[in-house]
């Protein structure tokens, strides 16, 4: 197993591209710190079932990660479940958007308070632990659209292009650490965020269209390759912003 007897920080695990990567994780036998906004019957339930079913230790920690405290208190739980961490993956974000002439500086500060701000502080802390392993990787899941500059998506764009320079300036300082920093760039993914973002069908029709593969991904395709740049696979691959996109050719 790729993962096995690794220990994993996974953000945003309780649905869409989070959850996926926590059970490709899980079941490449790595001990997952699965993190959340919220504590549901329905999230508890898939944690003690992936868990009986793959042997490894799977702990839930919840909070928001756009609250500084918040994370603060999830870093004292991460550290008595595990001294040491392995990898960290930078999951949990929003989507939605409005037009630039439409777009508040409160929409903006919420984009990146999410998508930037709480990935970036919960990193600092990580690595902390991190610096303990003897191969470590960090995984920062951003969006094509951060290159690709869609209409109507300024404030997720920026907040996303962030993470995107985040990853190539921390993989630069952290070498000599043996800490690799990656990110993962999905194309459009099958998931409840595209669902409730993108109302447009005419739109996804379009797009599937377009791609070389013809269709969306499904969340365990964005997950395999995550699990790639986490595992020692990826063991000389370092500030590599990979697109997983089904093939979106701009003209």
């Amino acid at each position: 197993m790729l993962l096995n007897g690794k220990t994993a920080v996974i953000t945003g695990c309780n649905r869409g591209i989070g959850k996926a990567i926590t059970t490709v994780f899980a079941k490449q036998g790595a001990n997952i710190i699965a993190c959340a906004r919220k504590n549901t019957a329905e999230f508890e339930s898939y944690l003690i079932n992936l868990q009986n079913e793959t042997g490894v230790q799977i702990t839930p920690v919840y909070f928001d990660i756009s609250k500084e405290n918040e994370i603060k208190s999830a870093i004292k739980e991460i550290r008595s479940v595990s001294p040491t961490i392995d990898i960290l993956v930078n999951n949990a974000g929003i989507a939605g958007d409005t037009i630039f002439q439409m777009t508040t500086i409160k929409t903006i500060e919420e984009k990146m308070k999410v998508n930037f701000y709480g990935p970036f502080l919960l990193t600092q802390y990580i690595v902390k632990l991190m610096r303990k392993s003897s191969s470590a990787s960090i995984v920062n899941i951003t969006s094509i659209a951060a290159d690709d500059s869609y209409k109507g998506m300024f404030s997720y764009t920026a907040s996303k292009a962030a993470l995107n320079a985040f990853t190539k300036t921390l993989a630069n300082e952290l070498g000599n650490a043996n800490i690799r920093v990656n990110a993962v760039a999905p194309g459009f993914t099958e998931t409840e965020m595209i669902e409730n973002s993108v109302t447009n069908l005419e739109f996804l029709k379009q797009l599937q269209n377009d791609l070389a593969l013809k269709r969306l991904a499904k969340p365990e395709e964005i997950a395999n390759s995550v699990l790639f740049l986490a595992s020692d696979l990826s063991s000389y691959i370092t500030g590599q912003i990979l697109r997983v996109d089904g093939g979106l050719f701009n003209d």
